[in-house]
């Protein structure tokens, strides 16, 4: 399902979520209007590493962020499959890969980089490679 959010469209794979579409667009409303900083939605975690990389995201707390190195580190893996497992995320902002960034740089996003920077600010987090 498409949602709106920050002026951009993202994709909500809505079958991994325990709600029907108008919750999650409430709740996404609510996110965006600052009423909200987590989501009561239960999502259902691939049983594989990609489920492994959301529990992951999962644990991260609003306005705060985690290197893909970081994750990599916890998970005893490669910085690139943390990457990878985030863009294999279908539940993007309800389950938070945003929150993952480069040492250095924001890095991709399937809402465009620009939508990762908007989340991250609107949470107060430091934005790697802003002074």
């Amino acid at each position: 399902m498409q949602i709106q959010l920050f002026g951009h469209e993202q994709e909500i794979g809505a079958s991994a979520i325990d709600a029907e579409p108008a919750a999650i667009r409430e709740q996404v409303r609510e996110y965006e209007a600052g009423a909200r900083t987590a989501f009561d939605l239960e999502v259902e975690f691939p049983d594989d590493f990609t489920g492994d990389v959301m529990r992951a995201m999962t644990g991260i707390p609003p306005g705060e962020t985690r290197t893909y190195g970081e994750v990599a580190a916890d998970l005893e893996t490669a910085p690139i499959a943390v990457g990878q497992a985030c863009g294999r995320n279908p539940t993007p902002v309800i389950v938070p890969c945003h929150r993952i960034v480069g040492a250095d740089s924001l890095t991709g996003y399937a809402g465009g980089l620009a939508l990762k920077r908007r989340l991250l600010e609107h949470e107060g987090a430091a934005i790697p490679g802003d002074s």
